[in-house]
């Protein structure tokens, strides 16, 4: 009985990195090359990384391969696409308050 539930829950792990590497490897893909040139990362560098992460997962059930992918898919999650989304225009489309006559220094009143 105990040995079938700690298998569920490695099941429920691999699936996790399973899922975490999909999604990585999604983002990855879906971003802009000219948002990589200007964030100074590499696109085809993070594709074949992410997509031997989901390959392994999917084909290897080694969990030291394993856990370099979740490794590899944490460090484009926090690293990598927050960079893209900062040069590709911020995040999710929503404006973070202020106007569209907004300078850097506050709002721009016309010389006024």
């Amino acid at each position: 009985m105990l040995l079938s539930g700690f298998g569920t829950i490695l099941q429920l792990l691999y699936l996790a990195m399973l899922v975490l590497a999909v999604v990585a490897f999604v983002f990855a893909a879906t971003a802009r090359e000219d948002a990589y040139r200007a964030a100074d990362k590499k696109k085809s560098f993070w594709l074949i990384i992410l997509g031997i992460a989901v390959a392994v997962n999917l084909l290897i059930p080694m969990l030291f391969l394993q856990l370099a992918g979740v490794v590899a898919s944490i460090v484009f999650m926090v690293d990598v696409r927050p960079a893209l989304k900062e040069v590709s225009g911020g995040g999710g489309g929503g404006r973070r308050g202020g106007s569209s006559s907004d300078g850097p220094y506050g709002p721009y009143n016309g010389g006024r």
